[in-house]
């Protein structure tokens, strides 16, 4: 290989600036599935272009590039996320949003409840963050955010819906611990 991108029609580039379109897009969906940690999320999407790059040949050439490009980041991330779960022990996210998150000044009642949003939505599951964060800040459809997530469509919808409970429960002042999570998901 002589360093160019690989692209469908033989035109060195081509690829590169199609998936070029879509980086935008999959920074903000990174930052957001990595809870703000812009360096992480900037690694993960090269990342994924580079994996989308080297198997661009394996690309269906009438397929959805959106959603086949979001599918390798998703799988990155999982994938990332397991090792380091592997790696490093389990902390609680709970634990790390009190050691990582910065604290808000005076009584700045919008930006609690912003704090609050984000906390929650932190505390999420990561199978329900990551389906709204696809359909509500990505805007896909649910059927695009199935085959990103490779589930069924039925549990793309359950997992929104109980995504949005949970968020609608802790910004109402109901906190549900992990372990009650755990007991409440069986």
């Amino acid at each position: 290989m002589n360093g160019r991108p690989l692209s469908a029609g033989g035109a060195p580039g081509h690829a590169a600036q199609l998936l070029e379109a879509h980086i935008p897009g999959l920074r903000r969906y990174a930052y957001a599935l990595l809870r703000g940690d812009r360096e992480s999320a900037d690694d993960l999407v090269q990342d994924s272009l580079e994996r989308a790059l080297s198997c661009w040949h394996q690309r269906r050439a009438d397929g959805d590039l959106r959603g086949w490009i979001y599918t390798i980041l998703y799988h990155r991330f999982v994938t990332d996320r397991r090792r380091q779960r592997r790696d490093l022990g389990r902390r609680s996210l709970a634990e790390i949003l009190e050691t990582e998150q910065p604290g808000v000044e005076g009584g700045q009642e919008g930006a609690l409840v912003h704090r609050d949003l984000l906390r929650g939505f932190a505390e999420l599951p990561e199978e329900q963050r990551a389906v709204l964060l696809l359909i509500a800040v990505e805007d896909f459809s649910y059927r695009e955010t199935a085959q990103v997530l490779g589930v069924p469509i039925g549990t793309v919808m359950s997992r929104l819906s109980r995504g949005r409970e949970h968020l609608r429960q802790y910004i109402n002042g109901n906190r549900i611990h992990p372990r009650q999570r755990a007991m409440t998901a069986a």
